[in-house]
């Protein structure tokens, strides 16, 4: 929302909802918490204030100390107060739901919106007799007697009683796109001097796609750490394969279909411009184990391979829904790709690091046989992201023009189009049963890979009454345009078949 006075006009919407928790074994007011496999990065949504305690006192445990240092990332753009201490924020009224797109947000802005977001709670309560009303994701009305109200930033505050390490930075960034350039800098700029075995923490406001993305980012600037740390270390270690240990080495099964694979044709482009494969390759490990279990990780949502689901779905939408969901897939391509490029900067930047020893550097760290291990917290980033992005610069034009570039309905083979296109041609209404039968038993074997059920019966139908438009006569085709465009009709097989034979006279 940043610094203006449509805060004022913010409704009130409560972050938790019924069914918020997706996953097994809860931390209590800490939705969604999880660790991701092989990293000491953890996801999860909006806690309340005891949910932090919780999540904290779960990450430290008995091994790490409670006074060491803890980073915890919130990437929601949305301003967030605690009232008895469960999370409230501050939607434009005409936003409510599990998530919402509020523009350009900076930490700045959303903090300033905070400081005056509490003054709105504290005012509407002292307006309606210490009751504060508020609206849940469903926009159904609530009211709740008010106790205690605190901002955020006087929660973490708070929280540093018990755990003095802990550094809360937000990063405002949008549900579906990519985070700025900017932003992924300000996470590493963040995780520089932490440790390899230093905790991060990282939510939105369910512990979905944001913190997801947000996680990912993490356990690449992780495997930066262990690439220009540990490499040589563990050279040093007798029988060990290091390229067993190598993440872009990773291979993903063959047998699946190539957009769930992620090979999308601007991102080939990516891989080839960048002449670096294994940076696809480690990406998708990060993503697998930051998704759900099928994919060998402890999270929801799979960011590659929810484009593809997406996109079988785009298959059966009414044209409305299309509109929104091609947005969402090409948002989430653009998503995908500048994980990809900045893994390629971690690795870049991980031979950096090893390269720029100095000689004193290499003498204290030095190991038998000449390797260094530099200490995880004493690595050095030299150029940020947004730099090597400059360096890259053909990659923003490339991921704008290529993230629509895909095949959004199937091609009808060209020998059973120029069959139906003859039906119609030669006496319409005559072949008309034939047409049908012809349009059907060609969506037969084009839908042949999905599943049998609702979504393949829908795929068909869309197909057969776009088909049966597309090869109207002129006549009636300008007929039904007509009416469509009236909303007389709509694009549906029967209303057109109608329309082309006992509707004939019917007109726009």
């Amino acid at each position: 929302m940043g610094e203006n006075p449509e805060i004022w006009k913010a409704a009130a919407m409560a972050d938790h909802f019924e069914k918020i928790q997706k996953l097994p074994d809860p931390v209590p007011g800490c939705p969604n918490f999880r660790r991701v496999p092989g990293y000491k990065v953890y996801c999860c949504g909006q806690p309340t204030i005891a949910g932090f305690e919780a999540a904290l006192t779960k990450v430290t445990g008995t091994a790490y100390p409670k006074e060491g240092k803890i980073i915890w990332f919130n990437l929601r753009q949305e301003p967030n107060v605690y009232v008895n201490g469960e999370p409230i924020c501050a939607r434009p009224p005409n936003k409510i739901g599990e998530y919402a797109e509020l523009g350009n947000v900076t930490r700045d802005s959303a903090k300033a919106d905070e400081e005056e977001f509490i003054k709105v709670i504290e005012g509407r309560a002292k307006e309606n007799a210490g009751k504060l009303k508020f609206v849940d994701i469903n926009k159904a009305e609530k009211e709740i007697e008010v106790k205690e109200v605190v901002t955020l930033s006087n929660v973490i505050e708070g929280l540093k009683a018990k755990f003095p390490g802990l550094v809360h930075m937000r990063i405002p960034v949008c549900n579906s796109a990519a985070p700025l350039e900017t932003d992924f800098d300000i996470l590493v700029k963040t995780l520089i001097g932490t440790n390899i075995n230093t905790p991060v923490i990282i939510n939105d406001q369910v512990g979905l796609s944001r913190a997801t993305t947000g996680c990912v980012a993490a356990c690449l600037f992780k495997e930066f750490q262990i690439s220009a740390s540990f490499e040589g270390l563990v050279e040093t270690v007798p029988g060990v394969n290091l390229d067993l240990l190598k993440m872009d080495r990773y291979k993903m099964d063959p047998n699946k279909d190539a957009l769930f694979r992620g090979e999308f044709e601007v991102i080939k482009e990516l891989v080839a411009e960048l002449k670096d494969e294994g940076a696809k390759n480690e990406c998708d490990k990060v993503i697998d184990k930051n998704g759900p279990a099928k994919t060998g990780g402890t999270g929801i949502k799979q960011l590659r391979e929810n484009i593809a689901e997406s996109k079988l779905s785009y298959e059966i939408m009414d044209d409305a829904a299309q509109v929104f969901l091609k947005s969402k897939i090409m948002d989430n391509i653009h998503k995908y790709f500048y994980l990809i490029a900045f893994t390629a900067y971690m690795r870049q930047a991980a031979e950096l690091a090893r390269s720029a020893v100095s000689d004193e550097d290499k003498a204290k760290n030095s190991l038998t046989g000449g390797k260094t291990a530099i200490p995880g917290d004493q690595l050095k980033v030299n150029k940020t992201f947004a730099a090597f992005m400059e360096e890259h610069a053909v990659l923003r034009g490339m991921v704008e023009a290529g993230k629509g570039k895909l095949q959004w309905e199937r091609d009808i083979p060209a020998a059973a189009l120029a069959n139906l296109e003859s039906l119609a041609t030669t006496d319409f209404k005559a072949n008309l049963g034939k047409i049908i039968h012809d349009i059907y038993q060609t969506a037969h074997t084009m839908f042949a890979d999905m599943p049998q059920g609702d979504h393949k019966k829908r795929a068909k139908y869309r197909f057969a009454s776009k088909t049966l438009m597309r090869i109207l006569p002129n006549n009636l085709k300008g007929e039904v345009e007509a009416l469509i465009e009236k909303k007389s009709i709509t694009l549906d097989l029967y209303e057109i078949l109608g329309q082309c034979t006992w509707g004939q006279g019917i007109k726009a």
